[in-house]
């Protein structure tokens, strides 16, 4: 077996160019993740907190307008009201008062009212009070009040003012009011309102949906430690005053309770099933080295029981704790510890093309078991048809603050729809991959592990030109580096 950096022979993935060249599922993923670009994300919270909005701001302008409309007529008819009483009342009085008085009444009004009296000239100029429909309609309501003859003005000889022209015993005069203390709301005074109420309604429905929303979301967030396999990690409210909060509650915490006790006796049964078949497997090793006088049926005994022990050290693999121990681990030394052990076998060639400083945050026994897991696959069912030796590459590369690994080999592969069912326990490839006997734990071992340790694994093949198994694990930057991936001398994994 040819194991290095570069192989003694021609290595198969260079004949093989359409297999040199393709790509990482897992680098492709990882650069669509740093591709830029603004990720929308659009929550149940802000789908019900834009609906409500729309519903309360709608509701708010169409208030608004109808406030507007039922009050428009009753403001013009009492402006108008409040007008011709005080020109009746002015004109009263000064009918009713000689001349000596009637000027100090116009200096009183003058003066503590703010109403003036002048004389009306023919040559007045004056612009009628028709700037709205509501002055439209406090002019129509004052002529009808005081008679015909009646002038509204809203400016006489450029003087701006509300001006009333009126008769008194055929003189005529002009009545010069303040036009602020008749004046209707003004736009901005409606804006004020509208802002105010929408400011509320908004707060409100930010209140109403965050109060609705708030078990489905600790609901959501239990949900996903539970398939984490954090059972006891968040435990939902059984005691909400809503009853069917309560009641889903309730259900899921009793749900994850018998997942946490599933998941226990599931591992408790798969260790004690692989303890207890230990001790008769030693003593069938030991009778079978005894008692069995043939050479050859010995051997051949003697491996059934080595790949029943085998299949055993899978189930607790299988049955392992998901702790594992983060730490810096140096890939190239778990690289050549794992492929140190299956160096005598004439049925494999590996290539090597690590970095020799690549380091990965992982578990190293954990680490360890994956790759010593994939070398043993492709050895049992990755040899090329042709020589029935299984070449297998081993490659790795930094990118970013990852590390890709890829272990390759170039036996008869399987069919893409595969791929999927490869990583579930206990299933069985096809034909193809099927020879050699197994628990069909192996890959599954190394998902699980790989994700254990925060990596990502997946798998391509092609039919006919081998499987390969890619990791994407977290990297473990060196002393003084600044920027994530930069590595001297980095090689690009085919």
């Amino acid at each position: 077996m040819a194991i290095g950096l570069h192989s003694a022979r021609p290595d198969p993935a260079q004949e093989d160019g359409a297999q040199v060249t393709m790509p990482s599922p897992l680098e492709a993923s990882a650069q669509r993740d740093r591709r830029p670009g603004l990720k929308l994300g659009f929550s149940l919270f802000w789908r019900t907190f834009f609906l409500l909005a729309l519903l309360l701001i709608g509701c708010t302008v169409a208030w608004l307008q109808t406030f507007r409309s039922l009050e428009y007529e009753p403001r013009a008819i009492q402006t108008g009201h409040q007008i011709a009483s005080l020109v009746n009342l002015t004109r009263a009085a000064l009918v009713y008062s000689d001349a000596i008085t009637r000027v100090s009444l116009i200096k009183t009004l003058a003066d503590q009212e703010g109403v003036r009296i002048l004389p009306r000239e023919p040559n007045d100029r004056f612009q009628p009070y028709t700037s709205g429909a509501l002055d439209e309609r406090v002019t129509e309501e004052l002529i009808a009040q005081l008679g015909e003859g009646t002038t509204v003005a809203s400016r006489v000889n450029d003087e701006p003012g509300l001006w009333i022209g009126f008769t008194i015993e055929s003189d005529t005069y002009w009545l010069l009011l303040d036009p602020t203390r008749f004046s209707r709301v003004g736009g901005r005074t409606w804006l004020v309102w509208l802002s105010t109420a929408m400011a509320l309604s908004l707060a409100g429905a930010a209140l109403i949906t965050r109060l609705i929303n708030l078990p489905l979301k600790q609901l959501s967030r239990a949900t996903l430690q539970v398939r984490e396999g954090e059972y006891e990690a968040h435990r939902l409210d059984e005691r909400a005053r809503t009853n069917e909060i309560r009641a889903v509650n309730i259900g899921f915490n009793r749900m994850a309770d018998q997942l946490a006790k599933i998941e226990q006796d599931r591992a408790i049964m798969l260790a004690g099933i692989s303890h207890d078949l230990r001790t008769p497997l030693a003593r069938l090793r030991l009778e079978t080295e005894m008692s069995v006088a043939d050479e050859d049926a010995r051997d051949h005994m003697a491996a059934d029981i080595a790949q029943l022990d085998a299949i055993i050290d899978k189930f607790l693999d299988y049955a392992r704790p998901d702790h594992v121990d983060q730490r810096p681990v140096l890939l190239r030394d778990v690289i050549d510890a794992c492929t140190y052990a299956v160096q005598d076998y004439e049925e494999m060639n590996i290539h090597v093309d690590v970095p020799a400083d690549l380091k990965v945050m992982g578990d190293e026994v954990e680490l360890t078991r994956v790759i010593s897991n994939l070398v043993e696959n492709a050895r049992r069912y990755g040899k090329t048809p042709s020589t029935g030796v299984a070449d297998v590459t081993i490659q790795a590369q930094a990118n970013n603050d990852a590390v890709l690994i890829k272990v390759r080999d170039h036996g008869a592969g399987v069919e893409p729809a595969l791929l999927v069912q490869l990583t579930k326990p206990f299933f069985r490839g096809d034909a193809a991959r099927t020879s050699a006997a197994g628990a069909g734990l192996g890959l599954s071992i190394v998902a699980k592990n790989i994700e254990r340790m925060g990596g990502t694994f997946a798998l391509t093949s092609t039919p006919g030109r081998g499987l390969a198994a890619h990791i994407r694990m977290p990297r473990a930057m060196p002393a003084g580096s600044s920027k994530p991936g930069e590595v001297p001398g980095k090689k690009q994994v085919a």
